[in-house]
């Protein structure tokens, strides 16, 4: 079952230092592996002359990836996915930029600099939580389309879309917890004309 998960609505940066080496972490929200692709291509850019540009993402439940980016393998990607998972963040990229100070920090210490980089700057941002939600469409006749768009735009419920054809379809996002009592609501506003069903999953601003 889908669960709660945090995520950013912007770009934030901060910046830590190791034994003379800078660690910049930028974290940014990234629906997709291209969003997130993108988003490591810039930072990847406007850091061209860094030691290494380490990155990682977590989008949606199953696809979680990290890069070493020159660094010994399992230092760096790795611990900054664990750390985006860790605090509960998703639909997330984040890129680490290294500029080495003279001092190698051996396989412990750039675990440790790399999440902990992530996790600090975790630590700064204002995330918004996502809670699991059900897309639903309602169908109803022209002559109730009026009134049962007003009581959804009033509701706390979220019309995502309305599509006016032989009859007009409204697509709602509707809490997991809140589908049953939605569907007697549009039944008892409809008088039973409505025709409502469930069409898949997603996640919604708690």
């Amino acid at each position: 079952m889908a669960k709660p998960y945090l995520t950013l609505t912007s770009v934030f940066e901060h910046e830590t230092e190791v034994r003379r080496s800078r660690f910049v972490c930028a974290v940014a929200p990234a629906g997709s592996v291209e969003e997130a692709a993108a988003f490591i291509a810039r930072r990847r850019a406007s850091h061209a002359g860094a030691t290494h540009n380490c990155s990682a993402y977590v989008i949606g439940e199953r696809v979680q990836k990290g890069d070493d980016d020159g660094e010994p393998g399992g230092t760096a990607g790795t611990p900054m996915v664990q750390a985006l998972v860790g605090r509960g963040f998703a639909d997330v990229v984040a890129v680490v930029t290294r500029y080495f100070g003279g001092v190698l920090l051996g396989a412990g210490g750039l675990v440790r600099a790399y999440g902990g980089a992530v996790t600090e700057t975790l630590d700064r941002v204002e995330p918004v939580r996502m809670v699991p939600a059900r897309v639903i469409r309602v169908s109803v006749a022209h002559d109730q389309a009026g009134r049962v768009e007003s009581d959804l735009r009033g509701s706390r419920f979220s019309v995502r879309e309305v599509v006016y054809g032989a009859d007009v379809r409204f697509v709602v996002a509707v809490g997991v917890d809140e589908v049953e009592g939605f569907t007697d609501w549009v039944a008892g506003l409809t008088a039973g004309r409505a025709k409502v069903w469930v069409e898949g999953d997603i996640h919604v601003l708690s």
